[in-house]
């Protein structure tokens, strides 16, 4: 999977999830803020607002003492106990005159005058205000007293009281002072100056607006972020089913490639030393005929039956996942090589089972993980390179991959990459080699065969490259190549005023899918003004499988046109008598197989006398190729075979030593 294709299914899966997670931890934080200020602003004002009632109580006691003479104690006293009475903070009232001398008095309680502390306020007026203190948190203590202005109210820590213990609990059964606080008050009336001593406590009663207002708030709050929560876990159900959509085949509603890949990568990061892992190709042949037949929703409901029927064999710490078509991967752990291919013979039994009636073709790549293989879709792709070298026709059903399978595919790989530029720039040379006549033993013809010179590689033989044309189509290119090569070389000859022999060009069977194969071969050659009769065409007899109109149209029209026309590898298939009764053709060419081995001595040889008759009878030359000895060439001659083709008598050669070899001739 490619990187961009990942960072797109990780930006899904992952979507929006942290800044909701960080959404809900503002949202709370923000209103846990805003409920704690409130708290604290309204505990601030209680307390601002119970010390300065005392102030207004101080100046009402004041005025008992206006015009005060000392004559009139009675009704002094009553006025001062009519306020004790009535306001039961009022603990004591003392009064002095400028000079602090004691005037009047209710208890024996006094204040300190050495620590008074004249303050003025915003209205002007001369206050003094002396504190006792008990139990108070967040207070300087001065001596016996402390001494506050209208600033420390404003700073007065309320979070401290806070943390006191309020509760309403507390309310309901103790009424507990949260502040203890005793205060003289000073108001100057007249000559005298009048203390007040007041209860200026703080009950937890006098937080009850408060408690309310905050559980309500409290509340608003909490239903708020309950609506934020259940959106927030919403969104990670909804992630979730979105991740299983993510990692859900259509097909088999199992796992699908994608989740295949992750898990067996995080698989093999961490596979323990107890057991081995082995990636496994499943693939079943012929299943596009199978859904042509039934039909691609059948072919479908195949799948997924095969799924179900794999997935019963993987455990736990392993994965398996349908790719495409009839493809399956699996990362399996194992002990030995043995049990390994037992576990797979097991699996093949219940592939088998799933249509008991109808012969399904099962066959499976593996590839063994090593230490240092981390890339489960690098490591699937060497099993799928396992199950392609198998072949279609081959009877084992496991192939496991080796290192020159991979150097196999890199080979074909480069010549690929290669192929095209090499034709452009005339890499592939025409080498010649020579038909020798038995008659007299002269040149009589010459076959062109292609190499590949590499400017890296160097000298390529045919089999390392001829092949891998043939599967990728380059064939075509190569033959038309090679046919003009030849019909230049012959031009030139002819123009140099030379002798010519016949020069036979394969043509693959590939061809022969084009209606028109004979006009595009004249057309070749004609560009050049070259007889037709110094060009033979040879084609193997496999092309006989292939469209046989086609084919035998194309014959007809290539020897009504003068070409030469021979069947290549006479011998190496099934059908050869069967080609030669429906075919015309000028020339045969025996297999070279029929001359090697060990029974070439007797029954082969008998094999190639009759042949030799056969085609006499036919009217066709017989040319043997792959000639090595001089048995051989006796034998032949002996059969009166036409031409013979191989070693004994030369190599396939440039066409520059073919020119100075037989310069005599040509």
């Amino acid at each position: 999977m490619s990187d961009s294709k990942d960072k797109r299914i990780n930006k899904l899966k992952r979507k929006r999830i942290w800044p909701s997670i960080l959404g809900l931890f503002i949202i709370v934080l923000f209103f846990s803020g805003i409920l704690v200020t409130q708290l604290v602003f309204n505990a601030s004002e209680i307390v601002q607002r119970k010390v300065f009632e005392g102030i207004s109580l101080t100046e009402t006691i004041a005025t008992v003492f206006e015009s005060y003479e000392g004559e009139d104690e009675k009704r002094i006293q009553d006025a001062v106990s009519m306020h004790v009475e009535m306001l039961p903070q009022i603990e004591a009232v003392w009064v002095s005159d400028l000079n602090g001398e004691k005037v009047w008095a209710n208890s024996d309680m006094e204040p300190n005058l050495e620590n008074e502390i004249e303050i003025i306020y915003s209205d002007k007026e001369s206050l003094s205000l002396i504190l006792e203190v008990a139990g108070s948190q967040g207070v300087t203590n001065r001596g016996n007293t402390i001494v506050f202005d209208e600033e420390f109210f404003k700073k007065l820590d309320i979070p401290a009281i806070i943390k006191s213990g309020f509760s309403m609990e507390h309310y309901i059964n103790n009424q507990k002072e949260i502040i203890q606080l005793k205060a003289w008050y000073l108001q100057e009336v007249d000559d005298l100056k009048v203390y007040v001593l007041q209860d200026v406590s703080v009950y937890e009663h006098d937080f009850f607006v408060i408690v309310i207002s905050t559980v309500l708030f409290g509340l608003i709050i909490a239903v708020f972020i309950l609506y934020y929560l259940s959106s927030f876990i919403g969104f990670i159900i909804s992630m979730n089913k979105t991740t299983k959509v993510i990692y859900t085949d259509m097909v088999t509603g199992g796992n699908n490639w994608l989740y295949f890949v992750k898990k067996g990568n995080q698989l093999l990061k961490k596979k323990s030393a107890a057991s081995d892992y082995a990636v496994i190709y499943f693939k079943m042949r012929k299943y596009r005929s199978f859904c042509t037949c039934f039909g691609v929703r059948e072919g479908e409901v195949l799948i997924e039956r095969l799924y179900t029927a794999l997935k019963k064999y993987v455990n736990r710490n392993e994965v398996m996942a349908y790719k495409q078509n009839s493809e399956f991967g699996l990362l399996l752990a194992y002990t030995n090589e043995q049990q390994l291919c037992a576990r797979i013979e097991g699996m093949f039994s219940a592939l088998d089972a799933v249509l008991p009636r109808m012969k399904l073709y099962f066959v499976a790549g593996v590839y063994k993980v090593q230490r240092q293989d981390r890339d489960i879709e690098q490591l699937f792709n060497h099993a799928v390179l396992a199950c392609d070298m198998l072949g279609e026709e081959a009877e084992n059903r496991i192939v496991f991959f080796d290192v020159e399978m991979n150097k196999r595919r890199l080979w074909e790989r480069k010549v690929e990459d290669d192929m095209d530029a090499a034709l452009a720039r005339h890499e592939f040379q025409v080498y010649l080699q020579p038909k020798i006549s038995t008659a007299q033993e002269v040149l009589s013809g010459a076959e062109a065969l292609v190499r590949w010179i590499h400017p890296q590689e160097g000298f390529i033989p045919p089999n390392k490259f001829i092949p891998i044309f043939e599967r990728n189509g380059f064939i075509l290119k190569l033959d038309d190549y090679m046919l003009e090569e030849i019909s230049k070389q012959q031009a030139l000859w002819i123009r140099q005023g030379r002798k010519v022999v016949p020069i036979s060009v394969n043509v693959s069977r590939a061809h022969f899918a084009k209606e028109d194969l004979a006009e595009h071969i004249c057309s070749i050659v004609d560009k050049y003004h070259v007889p037709h009769n110094v060009i033979e065409l040879e084609l193997t007899e496999s092309a006989f499988f292939d469209d046989k109109e086609v084919l035998l149209q194309t014959v007809k029209k290539l020897r009504d046109a003068g070409f030469v026309v021979s069947m290549d590898d006479f011998g190496a298939g099934y059908s050869s008598l069967n080609s030669l009764k429906e075919l015309q053709l000028d020339v045969l060419k025996l297999d070279a197989d029929f001359f090697r081995g060990a029974e070439a001595a007797d029954r082969g040889m008998l094999i190639v006398s009759e042949v030799i008759d056969l085609a006499k009878k036919l009217n066709m030359k017989i040319v043997a190729e792959g000639i090595e000895t001089k048995e051989q060439v006796e034998f032949l001659t002996e059969q009166e075979c036409d031409l013979i083709q191989g070693y004994f008598f030369a190599k396939p050669m440039p066409i520059s030593e073919f020119e100075e070899k037989y310069k005599e001739i040509l």
